[in-house]
């Protein structure tokens, strides 16, 4: 890659939580909204936050992806099945959900480490629920803390914008 290419998300490839390839270069032309998650956490209600926008957009091409992770507060279960299992049954989560992913040290998803690349130290996750919107052109455009709901008026304009776009 040459130094005026700018990287998008396109480059990723996780491995979802039935062991399949998710190749986010399949997703070219759509928004996607990704979002770190844990089963066992303060914030797990927002599953069915994230539900419900993935409902609403999934017409309008919007590709979400949950990313459970160990790395905050060691509040994920202890395998994928549990976590698909969990999921299914107390939200009826319909979007992607990938393994169970390491976000920090050596061991960290490159992904994440572009989100910091992209949008500085901040973006990075400093606990489960970071949110991440890239648009249809695969650049990361917001990031959300934990403490915004998935389905608030802040994220749905930012959607609005993209879909519209």
């Amino acid at each position: 890659m040459t130094s005026n290419v700018r990287a998008n998300v396109y480059q990723f490839i996780f491995n979802s939580i039935d062991g399949k390839e998710i190749n986010l270069n399949d997703f070219k032309g759509k928004p996607i909204f990704i979002v770190n998650t844990a089963s066992l956490c303060g914030f797990t209600y927002q599953y069915k936050d994230i539900e419900a926008l993935h409902q609403k957009y999934k017409k309008s091409g919007l590709i979400i992806i949950g990313i459970p992770s160990n790395d905050f507060g060691n509040q994920e279960l202890s395998s994928n099945e549990k976590v698909k299992k969990f999921c299914t049954i107390n939200f009826d989560v319909s979007f992607i959900l990938t393994e169970i992913t390491n976000i920090k040290g050596k061991k960290g998803h490159p992904f994440f480490k572009w989100v910091e690349e992209e949008a500085g130290f901040l973006a990075f996750p400093k606990w489960n629920f970071y949110k991440y919107l890239i648009n249809k052109e695969g650049n990361l455009v917001r990031w959300y803390a934990s403490t915004t709901r998935p389905n608030s008026k802040k994220v749905t304009t930012d959607l609005d914008k993209i879909i519209l776009k």
